[in-house]
């Protein structure tokens, strides 16, 4: 959409100041050797003209981000549009003056020196109308990245109350305390490491919910924790295999991103397996882009688990799409008995 024309503000003042340009021309000419009315006659419906056929360097601008192109040649593609729009400028001009003398409205036309100056006129107010529409678009794209953080903002604590409400899940917490009243019974030593274990648990997830980001160490550390206490559950049915490349530990994540996935990969993958399995968590950075991959063993023929429909999986998908737009995204695989869920995002955020 167009920065000026889709803003009424942003559309009077730039109206404001081509009519203020048309009446600092006006007095100029008048100056000279046209009277007031035959210059007002001349200049003003030409400024309209060139106002709005100004407007198209938006679509040029657009074509050519200054982030992302070259200078020499966003220097030449801009200055053949000025070209065009100056040599399109002085051939209107030119024709409304050829008729404004032929109808006798104006008793003087321009000569050779005005035209000149028409024309290069023309080449500066064009680069100055492109400029406007480059700090307007780098605006927009300042706000719309303040927006992003701001709504990351949002949903990471709207995601910390689901993820502490997903971990306090009755079930979880059921089984949780009574494998800690089973273990009481035969090993207090045990009980009470694994009381500790559950309570570090929770206050590393809400201390983690509540900063904007984490590095992919502490978020693997979460992982970790969470997984250990339900092993106390499943025992040697849960095996857990993290391989984390030195470079991607350090990176930045949103909190609480691969917790819900650990979740889903015991609820949905571990538990309806007698034998249980290994959940692998894996990470590299290649380039710009970091990947994260959780893989779980998971019953084929079970078909209640649709790829893509947890609640887990959407949350990180709304969350990865407000911190990093269309870099983050999610991506789903399943083979011979193995689910991967695969996290792709910026490697600096």
């Amino acid at each position: 959409m167009h920065p000026i024309l889709s803003n009424r503000e942003r559309l009077f003042i730039y109206l404001l100041g081509w009519l203020a340009l048309a009446l600092l021309l006006t007095i100029t000419m008048a100056a000279g050797r046209f009277a007031w009315t035959d210059a007002a006659l001349l200049v003003i419906p030409l400024a309209a003209i060139a106002a709005f056929f100004s407007l198209s360097s938006w679509y040029l601008c657009r074509a050519f981000p200054v982030r992302d192109t070259p200078t020499l040649r966003l220097f030449g593609a801009h200055l053949v549009g000025a070209f065009f729009f100056s040599g399109a400028l002085l051939l209107l001009t030119q024709g409304w003056s050829f008729a404004l003398v032929t109808a006798g409205n104006v008793p003087v036309g321009l000569d050779s020196g005005d035209l000149r100056l028409i024309f290069g006129a023309g080449v500066l107010l064009y680069l100055l109308v492109a400029s406007v529409h480059y700090l307007l678009a780098a605006f927009e794209a300042s706000r719309d990245a303040d927006r992003r953080s701001f709504e990351s903002q949002l949903l990471a604590r709207d995601s910390e109350l689901k993820a502490l409400r997903a971990q306090i899940d009755p079930h979880f917490l059921f089984n949780s305390l009574n494998s800690i009243s089973a273990l009481i019974a035969v090993d207090a030593a045990a009980a009470r490491a694994m009381t500790v274990q559950l309570a570090e648990f929770f206050r590393t997830s809400v201390a983690a919910g509540r900063r904007d980001l984490i590095t992919l160490a502490e978020e693997a550390e979460l992982v970790h924790r969470y997984l250990e206490i339900e092993r106390v559950r499943f025992g040697d049915r849960l095996q857990l295999v993290v391989s984390i490349d030195a470079d991607a530990r350090t990176c930045h994540i949103p909190p609480l991103i691969l917790q819900p996935l650990a979740e889903n990969a015991v609820k949905h993958g571990i538990a309806q397996l007698v034998q249980g399995g290994t959940v692998t968590v894996s990470a590299g950075k290649t380039s710009n882009t970091l990947h994260i991959s959780m893989t779980n063993p998971y019953e084929s023929t079970d078909r209640t688990r649709r790829p893509g429909a947890s609640f887990g999986l959407n949350a990180v998908r709304e969350r990865l799409r407000a911190v990093a737009g269309n870099d983050g995204r999610i991506d789903i695989r399943t083979k011979d008995g193995l689910y991967a869920v695969d996290v792709f995002l910026p490697a600096t955020l």
